[in-house]
């Protein structure tokens, strides 16, 4: 099973499509639940991601391979590796494991500043003592990649990646990663959302690209598919991806997921590919 069970719902009311808020501790039990039953071996969270690593240690995660995120690190550290061993230590400690199978860092780019080669170091003793087995990144676009790779050799790789968003595959990263065995894991497959949403209920301030919205909702009903099954098929197709992360809302949410994974489409795929950053970028999204 490619889908790997991203969580950040279960902290936080998360994405522009969200319409139940934060998942509730009951759901989250039945969600990781149905996960366990369905082969879904790989769970997301983040330190940052609020309520969320403290839900899954409650929950309990045996049989899970669980990847968190450091967040970024504050610039009156004095010591980044004792910062970092804190981090870890307390997700660890709401996760209510000993080890974790990956830790990324949320802002990869402070591997260049000054206390980058600390910051390094204590991941790579971390490994070392079997804490975690992977060290890696998150990164929100993969022209972070180029000065980063050559200098920090890693393990894994989460980045965005979607019909719409496709840089990850343009840029030539999705299989330079995979030719040097790194892990890739894709997140966004549905654009936070955007791409599952009537063109009606799509917000006004992406009017720019209504045309884009239309021929993709055009696309699904002349071949007859629906945007969940192409969304997940797409990022599945490519088999430099190790991982599609998605998040859920709900064990029926889920279910769609499973059953999209397991019914892949033809392989003709739409041609909504954008390169303006406006859309293809959430955080640019509360500048529209």
């Amino acid at each position: 099973m490619k889908l790997a069970l991203g969580t950040v719902q279960f902290g936080l009311p998360y994405g522009i499509a969200n319409q139940r808020g934060q998942v509730s501790s009951e759901d989250a039990k039945g969600i990781i639940a149905l996960s366990r039953l369905s082969g879904i071996d790989t769970i997301d969270t983040a330190i940052a991601y609020g309520e969320s690593e403290a839900c899954l240690g409650d929950v309990g995660l045996d049989g899970f391979k669980v990847i968190t995120k450091i967040p970024a690190m504050p610039v009156n550290v004095a010591d980044a590796g004792n910062w970092v061993r804190d981090q870890m230590q307390g997700s660890l400690q709401r996760l209510n494991v000993i080890s974790v199978y990956a830790v990324l860092l949320h802002h990869p780019q402070q591997l260049l500043g000054p206390k980058g080669k600390d910051l390094y170091q204590v991941l790579k003793q971390l490994k070392a003592e079997g804490v975690v087995q992977k060290i890696g990144v998150s990164i929100y676009a993969p022209s972070e990649l180029d000065s980063l790779i050559h200098i920090y050799p890693i393990d894994l790789v989460q980045a965005p990646f979607n019909l719409i968003d496709q840089r990850l595959k343009s840029s030539g990263w999705l299989q330079k990663l995979h030719d040097e065995g790194v892990e890739v894991h894709a997140r966004s497959a549905f654009l936070q959302g955007l791409l599952l949403m009537p063109v009606t209920t799509i917000p006004k301030k992406f009017k720019h690209w209504l045309p884009l919205f239309n021929s993709w909702h055009d696309w699904l009903i002349d071949n007859d598919t629906s945007a969940v099954q192409t969304c997940i098929g797409f990022v599945q197709a490519h088999p430099q991806v190790a991982k599609v992360v998605v998040g859920v809302e709900s064990i029926q949410q889920l279910k769609q997921l499973i059953q999209s994974a397991k019914e892949p489409p033809n392989g003709v795929w739409p041609n909504i590919n954008c390169s303006d950053e406006n859309l293809i970028s959430p955080s640019n999204w509360n500048l529209l």
